[in-house]
């Protein structure tokens, strides 16, 4: 089910985690989103998209809570830092008021495979997601959001020249699933926003 915490969340409580640098920017661009409906939750109140930050050079990151979709405008107490995972376990270890979002292991693996990507941001748009498939990098349609193997799909198609060149993946076994990426949030929302209006 989408949404749902699929991997073994190892969660430390505690406050808020995100400095007023990054919450400015991360909230600026999901409120945008959230009112264009990219981000947000279903009518059974399961959520979808996600947004994450790089801390500085290392492999930790700021991500949207878990089960925030549906809150219109976040606190800085509605995100997470991600301070460490292992693929192969399945396993995110997280700080923070909330547990990290169900999409922090694929966000973590493109964090591990491209050092020059500082912001990742993920959405749903089933119009997009249609017109893209296939003629963008898109993963195996088998393999499910959230899990080990897609975090190893995100690992595999990084290491194509295209998606560099796209810079949009198509997560063809969790419908709608879009994913853009960039050296920061603008970059990475001027790519979506690129391809949401057909200027390709």
């Amino acid at each position: 089910m989408e949404g749902v915490v699929k991997f073994n969340c190892y969660w430390s409580q505690s406050g808020p985690v995100v400095s007023d640098e990054q919450y400015e920017i991360i909230n600026h661009w999901r409120e945008i989103l959230f009112n264009l409906d990219l981000v947000g939750a279903y009518e059974n109140g399961v959520g979808f998209g996600n947004i994450s930050v790089r801390i500085g050079s290392s492999h930790q990151f700021i991500i949207t809570g878990s089960s925030t979709g549906d809150i219109p405008e976040l606190e800085p107490g509605h995100y997470v830092k991600v301070s460490s995972f292992n693929i192969d376990d399945n396993a995110v270890m997280c700080v923070g008021p909330l547990k990290a979002s169900s999409e922090s292991l694929t966000h973590a693996a493109i964090y591990t495979a491209d050092p020059g990507t500082h912001a990742i941001i993920h959405v749903h748009s089933s119009k997009l997601w249609e017109e893209l498939m296939n003629k963008v990098p898109t993963t195996d349609p088998v393999v499910e959001y959230g899990t080990p193997a897609m975090a190893r799909e995100m690992i595999r198609i990084f290491s194509t020249p295209e998606v560099f060149e796209k810079r949009i993946i198509v997560m063809a076994g969790d419908r709608g699933g879009l994913i853009t990426f960039g050296n920061d949030l603008d970059e990475a929302a001027d790519v979506l926003f690129h391809y949401i209006n057909n200027k390709e």
